[in-house]
């Protein structure tokens, strides 16, 4: 078989070598803006699962309160990896709700957690046990997706929102509170928006 000669140096433009390699950065919602929103779906990871598929997550998001105003500067929805310690986050232009635990039940939270979020869990009837620093929270994949869609979601673009209203718009300034304060404001609202797109899960 002969060999074919390959070209090996790079064209000359007017008057400059051109590089031979493209170096130019893939753009990506990370790390540019998006002409349309994006909603991304990673893999959950071992132990993990999503519980809500890519079309009911964008249905539900376009239709939260306010949304003519979230989505300003909003590049992407991202069903990111699962991750222990962190159930959603915030980037400039990106939030995120994790993969939930394939076993449901959320092991180790403290009681300040519980009394953070007691008016919702009361109402998706999840039931807690523990004493102390250390409490397990039973929810199943219906109270786990209501959870992470009606809170967790809300509380990451609270963030978002924070950022967003801003004078220079870079960063969330006013941090865990305005984010908490946000999806308490809009939690029965945004409650009933879930019922209404999950019955089956009274």
């Amino acid at each position: 078989m002969y060999g074919v000669g390959r070209k090996t140096a790079p064209k000359v433009r007017d008057g400059k070598v051109q590089s031979k390699n493209c170096r130019a950065v893939t753009p990506h919602y990370l790390n540019s803006v998006q002409p349309v929103l994006v909603f991304d779906r990673q893999k959950p990871g071992a132990g993990y699962r999503h519980l809500v598929h890519q079309a009911e997550l964008r249905q539900f998001v376009t239709a939260l309160p306010e949304w003519d105003v979230l989505q300003c500067g909003l590049d992407a929805v991202v069903q990111a990896e699962g991750d222990a310690d962190c159930l959603g986050w915030h980037r400039t232009g990106v939030v995120a709700v994790t993969a939930w635990n394939r076993g449901f039940s959320l092991t180790g939270c403290d009681r300040s957690f519980i009394a953070d979020h007691e008016g919702l869990l009361q109402k998706l009837r999840v039931p807690c046990s523990g004493s102390g620093m250390t409490w397990v929270l039973e929810f199943n994949q219906a109270t786990a997706r209501a959870f992470q869609l009606v809170h967790v979601l809300v509380h990451e673009l609270g963030h978002h929102h924070d950022r967003m209203t801003t004078r220079a718009r870079r960063r969330p300034c006013r941090g865990e509170g305005f984010a908490e304060a946000y999806a308490l404001r809009h939690e029965a609202e945004v409650l009933d928006l879930y019922w209404q797109m999950f019955p089956g899960d009274y």
